[in-house]
């Protein structure tokens, strides 16, 4: 009798571990693909319905630096498709805390229209960690990203490859580098920054077109 209880009890808990594990790979929809439902500018106004084209986010042209989803993001696992006009200059901020100052209190992951493997070049912690290899596909081509965020740890993936990551844990003095090396954010330690705050698409002065954006657990 004993045995059997602890069975129905065993069957009962993996059951319980195998809903949880499927809604944790279950992705939610942050755009809807076809109205600007959930996205902001960062005064805190809702992005106009003229910036969603042929079912994507265009932030050009929106008056505001990143065009962000409204609430905020602390561990994730974003996707996304973009697509950059030729010689666009975009990127995707993660963690942004304040929205008046997305530059020193979020994390921008580049996205460019170049073929280098700089810290400017696509898939690039901005100004930070350079990338891998460079896998962006061609301007006017769809790519896709994933970014996983979890505590200091912060990976993006682009077409299928891993091509940068970062532990925040180790960039703990303003302005530099783990390896002593300086980058341009002198006014913040990389390492202190908030582990929770908006997803946003920069407008940088150029169209670049986002879509199936979705968010799961890491």
């Amino acid at each position: 009798m004993t045995f059997r209880s602890t069975s129905l009890l065993s069957a009962a808990a993996f059951a319980a571990l195998a809903v949880s594990s499927a809604l944790a790979d279950d992705p939610r929809p942050l755009f809807d693909g076809a109205t600007p439902a959930g996205w902001i500018l960062t005064d805190g106004s809702p992005l106009p319905a003229k910036f969603i084209q042929d079912g994507a986010i265009n932030p050009h042209g929106s008056g505001s630096y990143i065009v962000c989803y409204k609430e905020k993001l602390g561990d994730f696992v974003v996707d996304l498709d973009y697509k950059l006009s030729k010689g666009c200059n975009s990127g995707v901020f993660i963690r942004v805390n304040d929205l008046k100052d997305p530059v020193y209190t979020g994390i921008e992951i580049a996205i460019d229209d170049t073929k280098g493997t700089g810290v400017h070049d696509p898939g690039a912690f901005y100004d930070l960690v350079a990338p891998k290899v460079n896998a962006q596909k061609p301007a006017g081509e769809w790519n896709h990203m994933t970014i996983t965020a979890k505590g200091p740890h912060i990976k993006v993936e682009l077409n299928g490859e891993e091509v940068s990551r970062i532990d925040l844990d180790e960039w703990s003095e303003p302005g530099k580098r783990p390896d002593g090396s300086n980058h341009k954010f002198e006014r913040v330690a990389i390492g202190k920054l908030a582990r929770e705050g908006y997803l946003g698409f920069q407008d940088h002065g150029q169209d670049c077109w986002y879509k199936n954006v979705t968010l799961r657990k890491p």
